[in-house]
Protein backbone atom coordinates (compact mmCIF):
# COMPACT_ATOMS: atom_id res chain seq x y z
CA UNK A 1 0.00 0.00 0.00
CA UNK A 2 1.43 3.41 -0.89
CA UNK A 3 0.75 6.02 1.76
CA UNK A 4 1.21 9.67 0.90
CA UNK A 5 4.04 11.31 2.34
CA UNK A 6 3.91 15.30 2.62
CA UNK A 7 6.23 18.30 4.61
CA UNK A 8 5.89 20.16 7.28
CA UNK A 9 4.05 22.86 4.88
CA UNK A 10 1.28 20.83 3.40
CA UNK A 11 3.17 20.40 0.39
CA UNK A 12 3.15 16.35 -1.34
CA UNK A 13 6.57 15.26 -1.84
CA UNK A 14 6.53 11.16 -2.10
CA UNK A 15 5.19 8.24 -1.53
CA UNK A 16 6.33 5.61 1.59
CA UNK A 17 5.39 1.74 1.34
CA UNK A 18 2.67 0.88 4.00
CA UNK A 19 2.50 -2.74 5.35
CA UNK A 20 -1.28 -4.06 3.82
CA UNK A 21 -1.34 -6.53 7.01
CA UNK A 22 -1.45 -3.02 8.55
CA UNK A 23 -2.50 -0.29 7.27
CA UNK A 24 -4.82 -2.30 5.18
CA UNK A 25 -6.09 -4.47 7.73
CA UNK A 26 -10.22 -5.26 7.54
CA UNK A 27 -12.31 -3.22 9.87
CA UNK A 28 -13.67 -5.08 12.61
CA UNK A 29 -15.65 -2.80 14.88
CA UNK A 30 -15.95 -5.56 17.56
CA UNK A 31 -12.30 -6.57 18.16
CA UNK A 32 -11.37 -3.04 18.13
CA UNK A 33 -14.01 -1.91 21.14
CA UNK A 34 -12.89 -4.80 23.01
CA UNK A 35 -9.63 -3.87 22.68
CA UNK A 36 -10.07 -0.25 23.76
CA UNK A 37 -12.65 -1.45 26.93
CA UNK A 38 -10.05 -3.75 28.06
CA UNK A 39 -7.25 -0.99 28.03
CA UNK A 40 -9.15 1.67 29.67
CA UNK A 41 -10.09 -1.06 32.09
CA UNK A 42 -6.65 -1.78 33.17
CA UNK A 43 -5.51 1.95 33.44
CA UNK A 44 -8.52 1.68 36.32
CA UNK A 45 -6.66 2.20 39.89
CA UNK A 46 -9.89 0.57 41.44
CA UNK A 47 -9.20 1.77 44.81
CA UNK A 48 -12.91 3.76 45.24
CA UNK A 49 -14.14 2.96 48.62
CA UNK A 50 -17.35 3.58 51.23
CA UNK A 51 -17.42 2.24 55.04
CA UNK A 52 -20.04 -0.17 55.44
CA UNK A 53 -22.67 -0.24 58.81
CA UNK A 54 -20.16 -2.23 60.30
CA UNK A 55 -17.45 0.26 59.23
CA UNK A 56 -18.47 3.41 60.74
CA UNK A 57 -17.91 4.44 64.40
CA UNK A 58 -21.06 5.13 66.15
CA UNK A 59 -22.23 3.96 69.54
CA UNK A 60 -24.28 0.97 69.45
CA UNK A 61 -27.03 2.92 72.27
CA UNK A 62 -30.26 2.91 70.48
CA UNK A 63 -31.03 5.66 69.70
CA UNK A 64 -35.12 5.73 70.95
CA UNK A 65 -37.72 3.65 72.85
CA UNK A 66 -38.71 0.75 70.37
CA UNK A 67 -42.45 1.69 70.92
CA UNK A 68 -44.41 4.63 72.01
CA UNK A 69 -43.32 7.40 70.19
CA UNK A 70 -45.07 6.90 67.44
CA UNK A 71 -42.35 7.38 65.01
CA UNK A 72 -40.07 4.56 63.17
CA UNK A 73 -38.15 2.09 65.26
CA UNK A 74 -34.49 2.93 64.77
CA UNK A 75 -31.84 0.75 66.64
CA UNK A 76 -28.81 1.86 65.27
CA UNK A 77 -26.95 5.02 64.07
CA UNK A 78 -24.64 3.23 61.84
CA UNK A 79 -28.28 2.28 59.55
CA UNK A 80 -27.64 3.67 55.79
CA UNK A 81 -30.82 4.99 56.37
CA UNK A 82 -28.99 7.85 58.52
CA UNK A 83 -26.70 10.86 57.69
CA UNK A 84 -23.53 9.93 58.17
CA UNK A 85 -24.60 5.66 58.51
CA UNK A 86 -22.71 2.92 56.53
CA UNK A 87 -23.21 2.91 52.87
CA UNK A 88 -25.39 0.06 51.45
CA UNK A 89 -23.87 -1.55 48.50
CA UNK A 90 -20.80 1.05 47.53
CA UNK A 91 -17.77 0.52 45.91
CA UNK A 92 -15.36 -1.38 47.18
CA UNK A 93 -11.39 -1.63 46.23
CA UNK A 94 -11.24 -4.78 43.44
CA UNK A 95 -9.35 -4.80 40.33
CA UNK A 96 -11.41 -4.11 37.38
CA UNK A 97 -8.22 -5.86 34.70
CA UNK A 98 -9.50 -7.47 31.77
CA UNK A 99 -6.86 -9.95 29.88
CA UNK A 100 -6.98 -9.85 26.23
CA UNK A 101 -4.80 -12.14 23.97
CA UNK A 102 -1.19 -10.81 22.30
CA UNK A 103 -3.02 -11.35 18.82
CA UNK A 104 -5.99 -9.18 19.27
CA UNK A 105 -4.33 -6.42 20.90
CA UNK A 106 -2.26 -6.46 17.99
CA UNK A 107 -4.52 -6.94 15.44
CA UNK A 108 -6.89 -4.53 16.64
CA UNK A 109 -3.59 -1.65 16.29
CA UNK A 110 -3.84 -2.61 12.53
CA UNK A 111 -7.43 -2.14 12.59
CA UNK A 112 -7.47 1.21 14.45
CA UNK A 113 -4.69 2.37 12.17
CA UNK A 114 -6.15 1.47 9.05
CA UNK A 115 -9.55 3.02 10.06
CA UNK A 116 -7.57 6.44 10.01
CA UNK A 117 -6.72 5.40 6.33
CA UNK A 118 -9.75 4.68 5.35
CA UNK A 119 -11.22 7.53 7.32
CA UNK A 120 -8.66 9.92 5.67
CA UNK A 121 -7.19 11.11 9.07
CA UNK A 122 -3.95 9.46 8.83
CA UNK A 123 -1.12 12.29 7.55
CA UNK A 124 2.58 10.69 6.72
CA UNK A 125 5.27 13.40 7.28
CA UNK A 126 8.49 13.47 5.65
CA UNK A 127 10.12 14.45 8.90
CA UNK A 128 9.56 16.43 12.00
CA UNK A 129 12.73 17.26 13.28
CA UNK A 130 12.53 20.50 15.50
CA UNK A 131 15.62 22.73 16.55
CA UNK A 132 14.44 23.11 19.79
CA UNK A 133 10.86 23.21 21.81
CA UNK A 134 8.88 25.37 20.49
CA UNK A 135 4.88 25.07 20.18
CA UNK A 136 4.22 27.57 16.90
CA UNK A 137 6.37 25.23 15.21
CA UNK A 138 3.31 22.25 16.00
CA UNK A 139 1.26 25.24 15.62
CA UNK A 140 2.33 25.93 11.81
CA UNK A 141 2.41 22.44 10.52
CA UNK A 142 -1.63 21.89 12.25
CA UNK A 143 -2.93 24.70 10.23
CA UNK A 144 -1.17 23.90 7.04
CA UNK A 145 -1.90 20.55 7.36
CA UNK A 146 -6.04 21.82 7.89
CA UNK A 147 -5.92 19.15 10.56
CA UNK A 148 -8.94 20.57 13.02
CA UNK A 149 -9.71 18.24 16.56
CA UNK A 150 -7.32 16.52 18.51
CA UNK A 151 -4.41 15.14 16.99
CA UNK A 152 -1.82 12.34 17.70
CA UNK A 153 2.01 12.76 16.01
CA UNK A 154 3.55 9.39 16.15
CA UNK A 155 7.40 9.39 15.88
CA UNK A 156 10.11 6.27 15.72
CA UNK A 157 12.03 7.19 18.37
CA UNK A 158 11.99 9.66 21.15
CA UNK A 159 12.04 13.13 20.21
CA UNK A 160 12.29 15.19 23.54
CA UNK A 161 11.64 18.76 21.43
CA UNK A 162 8.56 17.33 19.75
CA UNK A 163 7.51 15.89 22.90
CA UNK A 164 7.96 19.22 24.90
CA UNK A 165 6.32 21.22 21.74
CA UNK A 166 2.77 18.84 22.35
CA UNK A 167 2.97 19.38 25.66
CA UNK A 168 2.36 22.94 25.24
CA UNK A 169 -0.19 22.85 22.52
CA UNK A 170 -3.64 22.39 23.77
CA UNK A 171 -5.00 18.80 22.06
CA UNK A 172 -2.04 17.58 20.62
CA UNK A 173 -0.37 14.71 21.94
CA UNK A 174 2.85 12.03 20.98
CA UNK A 175 4.14 8.87 20.91
CA UNK A 176 6.45 6.88 20.15
CA UNK A 177 5.95 4.11 17.37
CA UNK A 178 6.45 1.57 19.67
CA UNK A 179 3.99 2.57 22.89
CA UNK A 180 1.14 2.90 20.02
CA UNK A 181 -1.62 1.13 21.38
CA UNK A 182 -5.43 0.42 20.35
CA UNK A 183 -6.48 3.09 22.50
CA UNK A 184 -4.04 5.39 21.59
CA UNK A 185 -4.64 5.20 18.18
CA UNK A 186 -8.51 5.93 18.15
CA UNK A 187 -7.64 8.83 21.21
CA UNK A 188 -7.15 11.17 18.26
CA UNK A 189 -9.31 11.86 15.39
CA UNK A 190 -6.42 12.94 13.64
CA UNK A 191 -3.03 11.05 13.45
CA UNK A 192 0.39 12.12 11.81
CA UNK A 193 2.53 9.76 11.49
CA UNK A 194 6.39 10.77 10.48
CA UNK A 195 7.84 8.16 7.47
CA UNK A 196 10.13 6.72 9.62
CA UNK A 197 7.61 5.91 12.22
CA UNK A 198 5.76 4.39 9.32
CA UNK A 199 8.18 1.68 8.59
CA UNK A 200 8.88 1.38 12.13
CA UNK A 201 5.01 0.21 12.34
CA UNK A 202 5.78 -2.10 9.34
CA UNK A 203 8.40 -3.98 11.20
CA UNK A 204 6.74 -4.65 14.47
CA UNK A 205 3.10 -5.27 13.42
CA UNK A 206 3.60 -5.79 9.51
CA UNK A 207 3.04 -9.33 7.66
CA UNK A 208 6.86 -10.10 8.52
CA UNK A 209 6.38 -9.56 12.27
CA UNK A 210 5.91 -12.05 14.92
CA UNK A 211 1.78 -12.29 15.81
Amino acid sequence: MELQVKDISGKIVGNVDGDDAVWGADANDALLHQAVVAQQANRRQGTQDTQTRAEVSYSTRKLRAQKGGGRARLGSRKSPNLRGGGVAHGPHPRSYRQRLPKKMRRQALRIALANHVRGESLVVLNSLDLDAPKTRSILDMVNALELSGRILIVTSGVNQNVLTSCANTQGVQSVEARNLSALKATSAPNLIVTQEAVQEVNTLWGKGASA
